[in-house]
C-alpha cells in the first residue's frame, strides 16, 4: 500500500475517533439556558420537591396538600386525585395502613433531578428510593424506588405542583417532555 493512502487512511482514523469521542460527550438532551431567573426558581423547585419527600414518615401529612396548587393532580398508578382535599384525602387513607407507622424509621432519598423552568411554568424528574429500617439497630431495606414526573406553576410568588405523577420502571408518561 503506498505510503501516502497509509497517511491518509490513519489522518481519516483519527478525525473519525475524535469526533466520535465530541459526540459521546454531547448531552442526549440540550440543557436549558442557564440564567440568574432559571437558576434561582431551579433552586426554589428543588427546594419545594426536597421539602415535600422530607414530611414521608412523619405526623404531619396533613401539610402535604400545601405543596399542591389549588387545582392540583396527584397521579399514584391509574388512581387520580384531585384538587388540594383530594390529596388530603389520599394521603389520610394511605397513613393509616402504612407500614411507616410501626417502623423505627422511613426515609425517601431524591437523586437526578432534571428540572426545566418555562417562566411561571416548569417541569421535574427525578428518581426515589424508599427506606425503611423495621427497629433500632437494624439495617435499612430499600422498599421501593420509582420516578417521579411533575408539572409546577408559580402561584403568587410560590412554586406549587400542578401535576405530581409517580411509576415505576423506565418509561416516562404518555405525552411526557420536559
Amino acid at each position: 500500500m503506498p505510503k501516502q493512502l497509509v497517511s491518509s487512511l490513519v489522518r481519516l482514523g483519527a478525525v473519525a475517533l475524535a469526533g466520535s469521542v465530541v459526540l459521546a460527550w454531547a448531552p442526549a438532551t440540550p440543557a436549558q439556558e442557564v440564567t440568574a431567573r432559571t437558576l434561582v426558581d431551579r433552586a426554589q423547585i428543588q427546594d419545594l420537591i426536597t421539602r415535600y419527600y422530607y414530611n414521608f414518615g412523619r405526623d404531619n401529612s396533613g401539610s402535604f396538600a400545601n405543596f399542591y396548587a389549588e387545582d392540583a393532580e396527584l397521579i399514584l398508578g391509574s388512581t387520580h386525585f384531585k384538587g388540594r382535599d383530594g390529596i388530603t384525602k389520599a394521603y389520610a387513607g394511605a397513613e393509616k395502613n402504612s407500614p411507616m407507622r410501626k417502623a423505627y424509621a422511613f426515609n425517601v432519598t431524591i437523586s437526578n433531578p432534571l428540572i426545566t423552568v418555562h417562566g411561571s411554568a416548569a417541569t421535574a424528574q427525578l428518581i426515589f428510593t424508599e427506606y425503611l429500617t423495621g427497629k433500632r439497630g437494624d439495617a435499612p431495606v430499600i422498599r421501593t424506588q420509582g420516578r417521579e414526573y411533575a408539572t409546577f406553576i408559580k402561584e403568587h410568588g410560590q412554586w406549587r405542583y400542578k401535576t405530581r405523577q409517580i411509576m415505576s420502571g423506565a418509561e416516562a408518561p404518555a405525552g411526557w417532555g420536559n
